[in-house]
């Protein structure tokens, strides 16, 4: 099976912790569309007929395609994929775009899964983060798609934020299980370069969140959506029963996926390839019949990486036998060495043919696999 992942790059406004690729251009809808389309035609190919099980429409800001947009998308997908056997369709909105007649229209699409950019239930957080809907919005929003049908929603949630204390965040934790969906995903506030907000703290005009407080912020997280029968199936995603995110669980299960648009990404098993982040350039080489990417072919190091930063993410973690399947005695040698310390100090554990990181583990996670790469 495979995936498709399709990046919208157009968004109404730009939020202050944003680094993804989006623009506030509308005008290039219409071309960015048609090269959509024709840069599936082009490159379908290169999933060499595996079906196709999911899609992913991402961005920037999907919900802010018009109607006829969509449908024109949707229209040409149906030549590759057979929506029967896809079993998930996502688009990425955002609350204030989810009025009645929108959420109607993506209700005559394949569409079955939405995901929602709420960010936080609170409107002096909204305001900072520079969001354009309203918490009351985003009630409306959930409760709009749960009328129209929709029952498999996701929404994204932020802590962290400068000033935001642990009595907030569990406020927002609870106003979002009291809207019964099915799927959360929580990050921590990352302030990446080039964006507004990291130029506010380079100004000294926020402060970071201390450490202290944000792991405590995640042991809450973790600790009350289990206890609202949400299952954490990798370090910052959440769902109740049979409502993980099927597009999603394929990066961490080396499942190949086709990317479509600027700044997309493409991974066959052995090659990945990288869509530069250039809305203009990316139509006009597309429009000119020329593929719009780089390429990385991937060693057996780079893969043994890769498999490390992805199945440690998740909590069923690596499956031995199957490791032993893809790399050589030397890399899966070095990763059992290193993981020694690790399960000693109980950051990560061997059971049932998996080595995962425990609960404990997940506070340290990104210093666990960092020690179990490989450097070739």
């Amino acid at each position: 099976m495979a995936g498709i992942y399709i990046h919208i790059p157009f968004c109404r406004t730009r939020c202050i912790y944003c680094d993804f690729h989006s623009g506030v251009d509308m005008s290039l809808q219409e071309q960015y569309i048609d090269a959509v389309c024709a840069e599936l035609d082009m490159r379908i190919g290169e999933l060499k007929g595996e079906p196709i099980h999911t899609l992913y429409i991402g961005g920037g800001t999907p919900s802010q395609l018009s109607p006829a947009a969509l449908t024109r998308l949707f229209n040409h997908l149906t030549q590759y994929i057979v929506w029967d056997k896809c079993r998930e369709v996502t688009i990425e909105c955002n609350p204030d775009d989810l009025r009645t007649d929108y959420i109607a229209h993506l209700r005559t699409l394949p569409i079955n899964r939405i995901s929602m950019g709420i960010q936080s239930f609170d409107d002096n957080d909204l305001r900072f983060l520079r969001r354009r809907h309203s918490a009351q919005r985003a009630f409306d929003a959930i409760a709009g798609c749960q009328s129209a049908g929709f029952d498999n929603i996701s929404i994204d949630l932020i802590y962290g934020l400068p000033g935001q204390t642990l009595e907030a965040w569990q406020k927002n934790i609870e106003l979002a299980i009291s809207t019964h969906i099915q799927h959360i995903s929580a990050y921590a506030l990352i302030y990446e370069e080039g964006t507004a907000l990291m130029k506010l703290k380079e100004s000294g005009m926020v402060k970071e969140c201390n450490e202290e407080l944000s792991l405590d912020m995640y042991g809450l997280l973790i600790d009350r959506l289990e206890e609202a029968g949400y299952h954490q199936y990798e370090i910052s995603n959440f769902a109740l029963p049979h409502r993980q995110a099927l597009h999603n669980s394929s990066y961490w299960d080396d499942t190949h996926y086709l990317g479509l648009g600027a700044a997309a990404h493409s991974y066959d098993g052995t090659t990945r390839r990288y869509n530069p982040a250039n809305t203009t350039a990316y139509i006009q080489s597309i429009t000119q019949g020329l593929c719009y990417y780089d390429e990385e072919q991937l060693s057996e190091y780079d893969r043994y990486n890769d498999m490390l930063l992805t199945r440690l993410r998740t909590r069923r973690g690596i499956d031995e036998k199957q490791l032993s399947l893809q790399f050589n005695t030397t890399l899966i040698e070095y990763m059992h060495r290193m993981a020694l310390p690790h399960i000693a100090n109980g950051n990560m554990e061997r059971t049932d043919g998996h080595l995962r990181i425990t609960r404990q583990g997940l506070f340290v996670s990104d210093s666990i696999i960092s020690d179990l790469f490989a450097i070739e």
